[in-house]
């Protein structure tokens, strides 16, 4: 079965390379630019990652990961918090509403697909 991945981030520019990067590994991809679309996909789409940036207008990305969090309903879906920052306060913080990894803009997009592929548990 094909892997769904969600893209929540504001910034097209990054938005359109992860998915086709995302689309050309074989995975199903949907986007969202702010934080209450990416609650609403999450529970439509019903992705298995989650890519969140924190910074996005009205719900931030801590806010979205804590509430999908909060609901065992979705305990299955991965999170990937990708965003611009990058201080030791903010990783932890992150990591602690249940982010699965942190990843820092700039990233590169090697080490980002490792992760995906990685927190999938898929061979490649």
């Amino acid at each position: 079965m094909t892997k769904r991945v969600l893209i929540a981030d504001d910034e097209p520019n990054i938005v359109a390379a992860l998915e086709y990067l995302l689309q050309k590994r074989g995975y199903e991809v949907r986007t969202v630019h702010q934080g209450a679309e990416a609650l609403k996909e999450v529970e439509q789409f019903g992705p298995d990652l989650l890519l969140l940036d924190l910074m996005m207008p009205a719900i931030n990305g801590y806010e979205v990961c804590q509430r999908i969090r909060q609901d065992p309903a979705l305990g299955h879906v991965k999170i990937i918090m990708l965003t611009a920052k990058g201080r030791d306060l903010d990783v932890a913080k992150g990591l602690a509403l249940g982010a699965d990894a942190y990843v820092t803009k700039p990233f590169a997009i090697k080490q980002l697909l490792e992760q995906v592929t990685h927190l999938l548990g898929e061979a490649r």
